[in-house]
């Protein structure tokens, strides 16, 4: 991971709750930059409109890669009804994710893009290390199949230089901001309650966060 992002959060034994979410906030921007980057060197990228990869069912992820989209939710008074909808919900799949039609699962799209998950960022156009710790690009059967010549050359590529974002080296870093909810990896609609959680929580007792208002 390049340097735009330092781990120096991990220095404070408790940081508020708006500081944590700015953190993964931050840590997401450098990402997208990064992701954006690579795009546009490996010619890589998502067919329109297929989300075939968000009807996996076992799809896992951290709480705390879910504070941001939670806080929000806190903020526009929706954090205790989308907290309900999880707790009835007995579907494995993602809770924000929405396809095209019944027919047509593997189309659709995020309900709230911008405040997804690190794995949902990640899956596609980052890498993981394989058993001799060479770069392997971690993404779809759909890309490898349809842009086989360009995947190709990005495998090449990576070999030889090409910069690629690294799961370990994010994951390490989202846990530095909290080790606990950081590392505790769950079924992603458990880790979105689980966030959802931790902010009403957090502000249970404490004031509404300043500089906002009370959404009635």
């Amino acid at each position: 991971m390049h340097d735009a992002f330092i781990g120096v959060h991990s220095r404070k034994i408790f940081m508020s709750m708006e500081s944590r979410v700015k953190a993964v906030e931050a840590l997401f921007a450098v990402l997208d930059g990064e992701i954006a980057t690579f795009q546009s060197e490996s010619g890589l990228g998502c067919k329109a409109g297929c989300g075939k990869c968000c009807t996996h069912p076992d799809i896992d992820a951290s709480p705390l890669e879910f504070l941001p989209w939670a806080f929000q939710l806190f903020l526009n008074g929706k954090a205790e009804t989308t907290l309900e909808e999880l707790r009835k919900s007995s579907s494995s799949l993602c809770q924000l994710y929405r396809p095209l039609s019944v027919l047509d699962s593997h189309s659709g799209s995020c309900s709230d893009y911008k405040y997804r998950g690190l794995i949902c960022r990640l899956f596609g156009y980052g890498a993981s290390r394989d058993k001799l710790g060479q770069l392997r690009l971690a993404t779809c059967k759909i890309i490898k199949e349809n842009q086989a010549e360009r995947y190709e050359n990005v495998q090449i590529a990576m070999k030889n230089g090409l910069y690629v974002p690294i799961f370990t080296d994010y994951y390490m870093n989202l846990n530095q901001i909290d080790f606990r909810m950081g590392n505790s990896i769950l079924p992603i609609n458990k880790a979105m309650k689980a966030a959802i959680e931790e902010v009403l929580q957090y502000y249970a007792y404490r004031p509404f966060p300043e500089g906002h208002k009370v959404i009635a």
